[in-house]
């Protein structure tokens, strides 16, 4: 069977016209009360600051929680030492991030017991135990409201954390 020009060319068309590619069609806009998400800050973590080792502890508290108001943070004073094994354990657990989820943007203002007893005694950072975590007045004095003391061995921080976000609360 022959097929004939008329014919092919017809078909030819038909084929033609059936292969053409149509635009997908756009995807439908957003209705306008459709916002997009905030985006989300990640959470500023633990912040360790050594207190200088001379000088009144009221100012150098100030100094502190004006500049920790300025980039976002919350001021503790905190009171350890050396010697002191939960004092080291909380201090080597915030310095590994370890506890930026548990108290993101916490600033701790680091004392050390035994070189700066007195001046922190005279601004009333008093304790009879450490560590001392302490919320200080706007004056750079202590508040009163403070948390002290912890266990030894791998539970002191687990056991330090849940007190010290009651403090925070405050």
């Amino acid at each position: 069977m022959t097929i004939g020009r008329g014919a092919l060319a017809v078909a030819t068309v038909i084929l033609w016209a059936g292969c053409k590619a149509e635009p997908a069609p756009a995807p439908p806009e957003p209705p306008p009360e459709v916002k997009r998400a905030p985006e989300v800050k990640p959470a500023l973590p633990v912040d360790l600051v050594a207190a200088p080792a001379d000088g009144d502890v009221e100012p150098i508290v100030l100094r502190e929680l004006a500049r920790a108001k300025g980039d976002g943070h919350r001021l503790l004073v905190y009171v350890g030492a050396t010697w002191c094994e939960p004092c080291q354990r909380f201090h080597q657990a915030a310095r590994a991030g370890q506890v930026d989820a548990l108290f993101p943007g916490l600033r701790l203002l680091e004392f050390d017991l035994d070189r700066d007893r007195d001046r922190l005694e005279k601004a009333g950072y008093t304790s009879k135990m450490i560590p001392l975590f302490a919320l200080p007045r706007l004056d750079g004095a202590a508040s009163g409201e403070q948390i002290e003391g912890s266990i030894k061995g791998d539970g002191a921080v687990g056991q330090i954390a849940p007190r010290l976000r009651a403090l925070l609360e405050k």
